[in-house]
C-alpha cells in the first residue's frame, strides 16, 4: 500500500526540524506524519506568547487533516540531542483524536538518527481522553 520507509520519514522529520522557528528554547523539532499514502511535515513554531507556540507534533497533523488525510499510518518525530524529544502531552491527545492506541510513534533524536524509539500512543498517553468514555 505504501513504500514510505521509517528512514524516508526520519529523513522528512530532519528536514522539518532545519525549518524550526525556535528562537526561544533553541529546541527544533521536525516530525513528519504518514497519512493516505502521503508524508505530512511539520515542525516547531515558538513564540513570544509561549502558550501560542505550535508544536512540530501537531502541525503535521492538521496539514494531513487540512489535506482531507485524517486517517495516519505513522509519525517520526526528529528532536533532541543525545536522547530523542517526546511529544508533549497536547500533541499526544490531538494524535487520540485521529488514531488508536496502537498508533505507532518513532523517536529519534537529532544528532544520532538511528537511534530510533519504537512506541505506541499507548506507551505515550495510556489513558487518552476520548469523547463519550470515562
Amino acid at each position: 500500500m505504501n513504500n514510505i520507509t521509517d528512514k524516508t520519514l526520519f529523513a522528512r522529520a530532519r528536514q522539518a526540524a532545519k525549518r524550526s522557528y525556535s528562537p526561544y528554547s533553541r529546541f527544533p523539532v521536525g516530525a513528519a506524519l504518514l497519512a493516505g499514502g502521503a508524508v505530512f511535515t511539520g515542525c516547531n513554531v515558538e513564540n513570544a506568547s509561549y502558550g501560542l507556540t505550535l508544536c512540530a507534533e501537531r502541525a503535521a497533523i492538521l496539514a494531513a487533516v487540512a489535506a482531507g488525510k485524517r486517517k495516519p499510518v505513522k509519525l517520526a518525530v526528529a528532536g533532541g540531542k543525545g536522547r530523542a524529544a517526546r511529544p508533549c502531552g497536547a500533541c499526544l491527545q490531538v494524535l487520540a483524536e485521529f488514531c488508536g492506541p496502537d498508533f505507532p510513534i518513532l523517536l529519534a533524536p537529532l544528532d544520532t538518527p538511528k537511534a530510533i524509539e519504537r512506541l505506541t500512543l499507548a506507551d505515550l498517553l495510556p489513558k487518552a481522553f476520548r469523547l463519550g468514555t470515562s
